[in-house]
């Protein structure tokens, strides 16, 4: 029984693509190809893309593949950004620090012991052997 349907090379005893196929898209092989571009037209066609916000759509519709385009628009940022003159070329810069004034003690600190430049502040509400062990500590390193 013919339907008008090409069906040779189809698994006719399942049924499996015995429907008839629907509109088919036929897309062009762009491998084995080499174009040049010049500056100018690499340059012409990243601000067209920018212009025209959908980078896939618009590769399509210029033949490229939406990669070099990606690639030319990072190319053009990096040769932009290398052309900018220094902000200034100088050494290091130093930011002057002004100390503030020693803070006040709080009324929590019930012992404060200096050793060696080095200054230990016991609260009052720290546990007795806490703070036995922190002096047997500084009693040791002397």
């Amino acid at each position: 029984m013919d339907h008008g349907i090409v069906t040779s090379g189809l698994d006719t005893r399942s049924g499996v693509g015995l429907e008839p196929m629907g509109r088919a898209e036929v897309l062009r092989a762009m491998a084995g190809r080499r174009r040049t571009w010049t500056l100018e037209q690499k340059l012409a066609m990243v601000a067209q893309m920018e212009r025209c916000g959908n980078v896939a759509a618009f590769a399509r519709e210029h033949d490229v593949r939406s990669s070099l385009l990606y690639t030319w628009r990072r190319e053009l940022r990096y040769a932009l950004e290398a052309s900018r003159p220094p902000e200034h070329e100088t050494g290091p810069a130093f930011i002057p620090v002004v100390a503030d004034c020693p803070k006040p003690l709080s009324d929590d600190v019930a012992i404060e012991v200096e050793v060696a430049g080095a200054v230990v502040r016991i609260g009052r509400a720290a546990k007795p052997d806490l703070a036995t062990a922190v002096l047997q500590a500084l009693q040791v390193q002397r």
